[in-house]
């Protein structure tokens, strides 16, 4: 029995994601990848000053540089759910 409520819940996220429209997946995609840029951006300043003199510091700047990137992606996927909502 538990597995026909895992095979109907993945059909049912499946057909969900189906009502997304090309844009809205787009913008969503487009949100997940700044995220993912900003994330990398974060690793490189901690990887380059780990040991340094500024090590703490780049850990500060790398935090707000996360907390930008998922405030952004955050930002986007709330507005892209709006799409499809929105009357044209």
């Amino acid at each position: 029995m538990m597995s026909r409520s895992i095979i109907a819940a993945g059909g049912l996220a499946l057909l969900l994601a189906a009502c997304d429209s090309q844009a809205e997946n787009q913008v969503e995609e487009t949100a997940t990848a700044i995220d993912e840029a900003d994330e990398a951006q974060a690793d490189l300043l901690e990887s380059m000053e780990a040991g340094g003199p500024n090590e703490e510091s780049a850990e500060i700047q790398a935090d707000a540089i996360r907390e930008r990137g998922e405030e952004t992606k955050d930002d986007l996927e709330d507005a892209a759910d709006e799409m499809d909502t929105t009357p044209q």
